[in-house]
């Protein structure tokens, strides 16, 4: 005999039915009566029963405890609180509905529950041998106390509702997670950002460039890397495009040297887009501080360029990381640390990841439509017109680049289209973009060329020559020459520079741990074979190219881009273009780590516990270690000479004597200070007036010199002392002057003229 609730699928055996009766006995009409009736509830009368056993509709099954009165419910305190009968209390409707006589045929086979059970009562039966109610299921939940009086919330009709209108079963609900708070949000979001795969790239490039450019930034406001020469250039130059973009934009490129030239500051590379940078401070110091962290910022934007275009290309973290390191830091470089046109070069790889990623296309994977984005697109080619800003040195080779690769792609997928008679998904979006971000790319490069076609047509003898061109041409000998800053190779390459015509041009060694990982990339490497092959045919491209006239005098090569390509008879120094090369042999490097990085996944993955050893973690992480201890420098840095106190207050048009290629760079940085129209400037070419200017001056103060400085419309010349020794001046500075008309007064270590 069981006491419980019938048909609950959660009975559970009294004592005596545990005890003293046998298992299978039938029961009589008193236990089924019994089994009737409500846990610790009244023993229903005779009246009840018979109603019962007339019609189970009636009765306890809709009044007092609505688990109780009503069969198709079972008790959720019983077995498993998680597990309803909601399900069984539908079919229990239906078969009620379908099968009136089923209480019947129940009381006629009471004494045997297996015949006698209807549809309901057995899946009932099999539900509570599936969830045997606990012992103390009763205790825990006690009937109510007058399970025939019923309850409001049966009689509205919701038998899952408790007194009061509240949810009886809510103490068995899952406590719900609490809503965190505006500001717990943006803490959550700002720790996931920080841990970002290139959150910790930008970081790890800036700090690493902070290390590997050391000291630059020990003395920013003082020192300059290199030397003070060009650097000297380099921050007027970008002091000066930010001062007059804020002040005067139609006269960018009227600078106020090399004074009456027009078109002066396009006698240079230009480093327009750093003209941001350039709006913030003023004066020399601020020039050169604005320099030096410009100059480590250039480095960290290569290596994190690099980084993302390898990521982007299929490459392991690991070596994506060499690739970077390698790119921004090879050897080579060492020697351009005076050209930051040279060392900004970051925005070449970066453009590229932004494209490849904006038209889902990968080395490794191939092309992916979905992972296709237009956003990316536009980033790609914006970052690619700030690159072609930053100078035509760097930025002329990158616009053909992007050009053959803009043509070869169309190419490919009309090939494919023919060949196959379908072509790939490209989607109007991104055509919209190519085409939009191809043109503004072009117009932004054409902006900036005409200044300097200007330059050409006013300066015709400022064009390059073969004879220019072959001076700096480097020989084969040169990609495997260190320059003197090499920390680990310029000792040992002290002879092999001296073989060569032009060094500082001309030792053009990538890092031969590089050359070892690109070689071990043609054999062992995620890329596929005829990608490798690809890359080592551009990396011998590039360095052919870089020889200049040195390879076959260039007739195949370098001279047919001299003649017939656009502006390419302005590169003065082919040795640059070792830049692509650099950048095609660490992509092959990175294909070949992260191979090995694969394969230490893989044989991790075989150990028990699964986890790579010390010295396999280490071996991956040796590649990276050797890259950049290769790329170590000894750059000196020395003090930028201090601005004469007489240049402070100076008013323009004015002179600064003595004036040769070397000093009036230090004049144009000293000109930060106002910016006042001054005769002096250095470029890559002097024009003709200002070579008579020096000519010229060289008998100042007389009456010759201070004419012709007047028909110029200059009315201060400022004799700096200390360059005086050795020079014509040196007899005819304290000599008098008023009979010539002008005035002459000592302000600190100058003598100032006012004609």
């Amino acid at each position: 005999m069981t006491t419980g609730q019938p048909g609950t699928g959660n009975a559970r055996p009294t004592p005596d039915d545990q005890g003293a009766r046998p298992a299978g006995t039938t029961g009589t009409t008193t236990d089924t009566a019994t089994a009737a009736t409500p846990v610790d509830g009244p023993e229903p009368t005779s009246t009840t029963k018979s109603a019962l056993m007339e019609d189970p509709t009636k009765g306890d099954l809709t009044k007092g405890d609505p688990t109780k009165g009503d069969p198709t419910k079972g008790d959720p305190t019983k077995g498993d609180p998680t597990k309803g009968d909601t399900a069984l209390v539908d079919a229990a409707k239906d078969a009620r509905d379908r099968d009136a006589t089923a209480t019947a045929a129940t009381a006629a086979t009471e004494g045997d529950p297996a015949q006698g059970d209807t549809a309901t009562d057995k899946a009932i039966r099999d539900s509570a041998a599936d969830n045997p109610a606990p012992k103390d299921a009763a205790a825990k939940d006690p009937a109510p106390k007058d399970a025939a009086s019923g309850s409001d919330a049966a009689e509205d009709g919701d038998p899952v509702k408790a007194e009061g209108g509240a949810d009886r079963w809510d103490k068995w609900a899952s406590t719900p997670e609490p809503v965190p708070s505006r500001l717990t949000r943006a803490v959550r979001a700002v720790g996931r950002s920080l841990i970002h795969e290139w959150t910790l790239a930008s970081l790890g490039a800036l700090a690493l460039a902070v290390l590997m450019t050391w000291p630059t930034l020990r003395y920013p406001r003082y020192t300059l890397p290199q030397d003070y020469w060009d650097p000297s250039l380099q921050s007027w130059q970008m002091a000066w495009s930010g001062h007059i973009l804020l002040a005067d934009p139609a006269r960018l490129w009227q600078s106020n040297t090399f004074f009456p030239e027009l078109w002066s500051f396009a006698f240079s590379d230009t480093l327009l887009g750093y003209a941001p940078a350039g709006m913030l401070g003023s004066g020399p110091e601020d020039a050169v501080l604005r320099y030096n962290i410009m100059f480590v910022l250039a480095h960290a934007l290569a290596t994190l360029g690099a980084y993302a275009l390898a990521r982007q290309l299929g490459s392991g973290r690991i070596g994506a990381a060499v690739a970077g390191v390698a790119y921004a830091y090879a050897p080579w470089l060492l020697a351009q640390a005076g050209h930051l046109h040279v060392l900004s070069n970051g925005g070449i790889p970066l453009a590229l990841a932004m494209l490849a990623r904006g038209h889902g296309w990968s080395l490794r994977y191939g092309y992916r439509p979905e992972r296709r984005h237009d956003g990316w697109v536009y980033a790609g080619w914006l970052v690619a017109a700030w690159q072609l800003s930053l100078g035509f040195g760097i930025g002329l080779p990158f616009a053909y680049f992007l050009a053959g690769a803009v043509l070869v792609a169309a190419v490919l997928f009309l090939v494919r289209r023919l060949r196959t008679g379908q072509a790939l998904p490209f989607g109007r979006r991104l055509l919209v973009a190519d085409v939009l971000g191809g043109v503004f790319f072009a117009g932004v490069g054409l902006l900036l060329a005409y200044p300097y076609f200007k330059v050409t047509e006013l300066h015709p003898y400022a064009e390059r020559t073969i004879g220019d061109i072959s001076i700096f041409s480097p020989p084969a000998s040169g990609f495997v020459t260190a320059p003197a800053e090499s920390r680990i190779w310029g000792g040992l390459h002290e002879g092999a520079r001296a073989a060569l015509p032009w060094h500082p041009e001309m030792t053009l060694l990538p890092g031969f741990v590089l050359y070892a990982l690109a070689a071990g990339g043609l054999f062992f490497s995620v890329w596929r074979l005829r990608h490798r092959l690809l890359l080592l045919a551009g990396v011998l491209v590039a360095m052919v190219l870089a020889m200049g006239t040195r390879f076959f005098d260039g007739t195949f090569t370098y001279l047919p881009l001299f003649e017939h390509a656009p502006g390419w008879n302005a590169l003065r120094t082919p040795g640059r273009l070792m830049l692509w090369a650099t950048l095609l042999l660490a992509l092959l490097a990175a294909g070949a780590v992260t191979a090995l990085t694969d394969r230490v996944r893989d044989l991790a993955a075989q150990r028990i516990p699964s986890w790579p050893g010390p010295w396999l973690r280490l071996a991956t992480l040796l590649p990276l270690l050797l890259v950049t201890v290769e790329g170590l420098n000894t750059t000196p840095h020395p003090v930028v000479p201090t601005q004469p106190a007489a240049l402070r207050s100076a008013q323009g048009p004015l002179l600064v004597l003595p004036s040769n290629q070397s000093l009036d760079q230090h004049v144009m940085l000293w000109s930060t200070s106002g910016f006042p129209d001054v005769v002096n400037g250095g470029s890559g070419f002097t024009p003709r007036q200002l070579d008579d200017v020096r000519r010229v001056s060289q008998s100042f103060p007389d009456q010759t010199s201070v004419d012709y400085l007047r028909t110029l419309g200059v009315r201060t010349v400022v004799l700096l002392r200390g360059q005086v020794p050795g020079t014509p001046w040196e007899i005819t500075i304290d000599a008098p002057v008023e009979s010539l008309g002008i005035t002459r007064q000592d302000v600190g270590d100058a003598v100032v003229y006012r004609l």
